[in-house]
């Protein structure tokens, strides 16, 4: 393990959180989203860097270097970095990285040149139907002063906080209809606490098998009958808190980010969990959400919250406009995702 890098001196990061730079606020803990990468805010990259090694070591699975960046980071089109700041304390709070699909280059192999692409290999359905809509997400982390309940409302709501900023990439980019990303389990994590939530995850999230496969899969060492004796409801909730009870039995828990996933989308898609051996022998779950099939509740409390937002700073700088602008606004906003949505379900339909 190599000695992770001092901390970047907060006045240089200061200087590249610009007002260009900024997103929105959020909805609880008052701290900013930003979007930066390594060529516009090198310094912010790096302290970023510092931070996800930090986390990831303290969680069992990490880069092993001074500080987790990698040539996604910093190559010549470089993955974005989504970050939550507190400004009160000057800290960055958690972030993620994510690259559009627009983006995403395809190899010589014809797979997409992705941070996951050591470890899936898609399929060609995906490459050519899939990602020029869908973003791909990684490294999601909450740097560990903000998992402590010392940290108050800014470490409770911080990951509520980074699908604040997510809600933001909804809004910008209405051609992208779906989140590509992962969730990762460490090899600390209890083994039967382990299978049992893989066992839930296909029984409820599962299909779509042949879009995404991983190259190393993990296979639950748990018989599915055992399992079904323990998930042995139907619905999704119930089943839910038999999983919790199961797990608080065997003195652990859901992991977070397993946890704010499945309340995101009855629809969500596990597509299979391989082992990354770049990165402790971590294990990572393929995951595909589509943006318009997230609960309603969802997408109030991220997506709505920030069109509010964006609607009134256009009225205080547009004060003459007229009273129902906002209603107008949303109307041919929505109107255009779901128009742009259709026609991809109806050209891939033709394509079946």
């Amino acid at each position: 393990m190599e000695e992770i890098i001092a901390p970047v001196d907060k006045a240089l990061i200061l200087a590249e959180l610009t007002p260009d730079r900024l997103q929105r606020t959020t909805n609880h803990g008052g701290n900013e989203i930003y979007v930066v990468n390594w060529q516009n805010a090198p310094n912010t990259v790096r302290e970023i860097g510092r931070l996800r090694e930090i986390s990831f070591r303290q969680a069992g699975g990490s880069s092993g270097l001074a500080m987790d960046l990698d040539e996604f980071d910093t190559m010549e089109n470089p993955y974005q970095q989504l970050l939550v700041w507190d400004p009160d304390a000057q800290a960055i709070i958690g972030g993620y990285r994510y690259i559009l699909g627009s983006d995403i280059k395809i190899g010589e192999d014809g797979q997409p040149v992705l941070a996951t692409s050591h470890m899936f290999h898609f399929s060609e359905e995906f490459v050519k139907d899939y990602i020029p809509h869908t973003i791909e997400l990684g490294r999601s982390f909450v740097t560990p002063d903000y998992q402590s309940s010392k940290a108050g409302a800014k470490g409770l709501f911080a990951l509520d906080n980074l699908w604040d900023g997510l809600a933001t990439l909804m809004v910008h980019h209405p051609n992208m209809y779906f989140f590509f990303g992962k969730m990762t389990m460490y090899p600390t994590y209890d083994p039967l606490g382990h299978d049992l939530i893989l066992h839930f995850l296909w029984k409820h999230f599962g299909g779509s098998e042949d879009l995404v496969q991983p190259i190393d899969p993990v296979i639950p060492k748990l018989d599915p009958r055992a399992a079904g004796l323990i998930l042995k409801e139907e619905e999704f909730k119930k089943d839910y808190v038999c999983l919790k009870d199961a797990l608080k039995t065997l003195g652990t828990a859901i992991p977070p980010l397993f946890n704010s996933y499945m309340q995101l989308s009855p629809t969500m898609k596990m597509l299979g969990t391989a082992v990354n051996h770049e990165f402790g022998e971590v294990e990572e779950t393929a995951i595909l959400i589509n943006f318009d099939e997230l609960y309603h509740e969802k997408k109030s409390r991220h997506v709505e919250s920030y069109m509010k937002e964006l609607l009134i700073k256009l009225k205080n700088r547009f004060p003459n406009l007229s009273s129902n602008f906002k209603d107008v606004l949303i109307s041919k906003m929505n109107k255009r995702r779901s128009s742009s949505l259709s026609r991809w379900h109806r050209k891939k339909g033709k394509e079946e």
